[in-house]
């Protein structure tokens, strides 16, 4: 009936593989969770830029793409990090999705060997729409296939809402992790006003651990974990990152309520102050029988532009490289 439409209606089916609930989301990586967890904002100490592309399950023409953009650094007139970034989803050439937001972490030494970063975000949140493309039922004819100019007016305003989101995060010996909230307003995003498509809070909780395997620190083993929940939504994976002074790869292991099992592969090299990264990701068992089997491709950069002189002064982390 629908033949541009028809496409984003079987996208809302099988999109639960790659969302918590409502939105994109990259899942267990550390390049775009500054955006889902405000207390990481300057956590690496020195100044980082970080750029990430990803493309939604490619090759079945949904034209489903992401781009992010973010800065973050520790300032030591604000006793912590902070940070800004900006997200545009492009789902199918109809619906538009475009966030910025600005966050602060204060860090605090609770303890000899434990240190907690308590962070707040404030964002706002655009979805826009574009029916150019679009065919609606009263657009065909049934017996010649016909395209008839089309009697409704669609709304193309699109909406725009405030949004905020806090967290924390521990570091401790080798291990560092945290817990946070986003969406914490649930803010509404439907033009109509109708709550039922109020973005439902969003909690992630994700930790990490720092493993030498040689004497000399070239190799490093880093396992982590995660688990997101947003409305009736659970997604949770696991797995572990082997990084040398160049090159890391990574495989984690990712399950959902949708009854999904994923697999995610990646690597990212390091050459000076400019790290390039790229993960795939997909689908080796679901019940739903519209699910492909590639979920997404994702790669990027991060660049440090600053060093900050942080001996003495803070903790910090050297993330995984995924």
């Amino acid at each position: 009936m629908l033949k541009r439409l028809s496409k984003i209606l079987i996208l809302i089916i099988a999109i639960h593989a790659d969302c918590f609930g409502q939105e994109t989301d990259p899942g267990p990586g550390y390049q775009m969770v500054l955006m889902n967890n405000p207390a990481i904002s300057g956590s690496e100490g020195d100044g980082v830029l970080r750029l990430s592309y990803l493309n939604v399950y490619p090759g079945n023409n949904y034209n489903l793409h992401s781009v992010y953009f973010s800065y973050d650094s520790y300032f030591p007139a604000l006793h912590g990090g902070a940070g800004f970034y900006l997200s545009d989803d492009y789902l199918g050439g109809i619906v538009n999705d475009f966030r910025g937001g600005l966050s602060y972490a204060y860090f605090l030494q609770a303890g000899k060997d434990l240190f907690i970063n308590a962070g707040l975000s404030a964002s706002i949140y655009h979805r826009g729409y574009s029916f150019d493309k679009a065919i609606l039922p009263d657009q065909i004819d049934p017996l010649g296939g016909v395209y008839f100019p089309n009697g409704e007016i669609l709304a193309t305003s699109g909406r725009t809402v405030f949004d905020i989101g806090a967290g924390f995060i521990f570091i401790s010996g080798k291990f560092f992790g945290g817990f946070s909230i986003n969406h914490l307003a649930e803010p509404n995003l439907s033009v109509s006003g109708f709550s039922n498509e109020g973005l439902k809070r969003k909690l992630l909780l994700h930790l990490s651990g720092d493993f030498d395997m040689s004497k000399k620190q070239s190799l490093k083993v880093r396992p982590l974990a995660f688990l997101g929940l947003q409305g009736e939504f659970l997604s949770t994976g696991t797995g572990v990152v082997v990084e040398s002074k160049y090159l890391s790869v990574n495989a984690i292991l990712l399950g959902d309520t949708g009854r999904n099992m994923n697999i995610q592969t990646g690597f990212s090299f390091k050459s000076g102050k400019v790290s390039v990264y790229y993960n795939y990701r997909f689908n080796i068992v679901s019940e739903n029988i519209l699910m492909p089997l590639s979920l997404l491709h994702q790669t990027g950069l991060a660049i440090s532009l600053n060093n900050v002189d942080k001996r003495n002064i803070i903790k910090t982390i050297n993330f995984p490289k995924l």
